[in-house]
């Protein structure tokens, strides 16, 4: 019994020493490690620094980025080339060589646009051209326009009702519309638009008895695209476009009840008038002459 208890301590024995060796070996090697790591990463920044140092690589890095610049601008220049011969050639339209389009539209625009003188309607509507009291007004005069020596009246009816007489002679144009801060003649009916209408003297080219051409100033009523329109002799008229007037012709706008006759001064005169008129027209050319 002895016997076998000593050998079962010198079996724990060697045991403990078995296992405290191998803790001192895993203790070892892990300082070996850690050691060959530290030498590792010092090596590396070494050479790091022995790279950095060398006088010839920072060199040639600040050479090839010169050289880099050098031919960005070679390539501009030679692209800003292309674009001053191809605008020489193209007559001062310049245009972009790589995608084949006009840097210049609005010329270009201009010049495809660029239309002749149409003679379909007789108006001079000018929008956004003329500014009166802080409005701008839909409608410009034509160079025709002319103020009329016959003294033309408007005589408005309501129904049976007679309004007092508008005179229109000492104007070349009268603005009708609802908005009375810029219309010389008022219109409040709410189916009016606020500039709804121009009443225009132009000077046109007639013809005589005799076959002669001549002058005269005549009245005339353009509709500036109203919603509900204008209504001469109870026929609705065109918008932007001139139409004569004529004595005893009867004016109405939108919906209103209200018609404006067109009289002159002579007009509940005899028709033994007609010569001072004509008379009175002669004096109007003679004087534009």
């Amino acid at each position: 019994q002895e016997r076998e208890d000593h050998c079962r301590r010198g079996n724990e024995e060697r045991k403990q020493r078995h296992s405290s060796e191998q803790e001192h070996r895993r203790d070892r090697s892990g300082d070996r490690d850690r050691s060959g790591d530290r030498e590792r990463h010092r090596d590396h920044s070494d050479r790091r620094k022995n790279v950095s140092e060398r006088p010839g690589i920072r060199g040639q890095e600040r050479d090839r980025d010169a050289q880099n610049i050098r031919e960005q601008q070679a390539e501009r220049e030679l692209y800003n080339e292309r674009r001053r011969e191809h605008r020489q050639n193209n007559g001062g339209v310049e245009q972009n060589p790589e995608l084949g389009q006009s840097d210049n539209k609005p010329q270009e625009k201009a010049a495809v646009n660029k239309e002749k003188p149409s003679f379909e309607l007789s108006g001079a509507l000018l929008e956004d051209t003329n500014t009166f009291r802080g409005v701008v007004i839909k409608y410009s005069e034509p160079p025709e326009a002319r103020i009329p020596k016959k003294r033309w009246r408007l005589y408005p009816f309501k129904n049976d009702e007679f309004l007092p007489v508008m005179y229109i002679h000492r104007q070349s144009a009268y603005l009708l519309g609802r908005h009375r801060r810029i219309a010389d003649i008022p219109i409040d009916h709410p189916s009016c638009s606020k500039q709804h209408a121009v009443f225009q003297y132009r000077l046109v080219e007639y013809t005589r008895a005799d076959g002669t051409v001549g002058r005269r100033v005549k009245p005339y009523i353009i509709d500036l695209g109203s919603g509900n329109g204008t209504f001469l002799n109870n026929q609705r008229i065109e918008p932007q476009r001139y139409y004569e007037l004529k004595e005893k012709d009867v004016l109405k706008f939108g919906f209103s009840s209200r018609e404006y006759v067109l009289l002159h001064e002579s007009s509940d005169k005899s028709e033994a008038n007609t010569k001072d008129d004509d008379d009175e027209e002669e004096k109007e050319e003679e004087s534009d002459s």
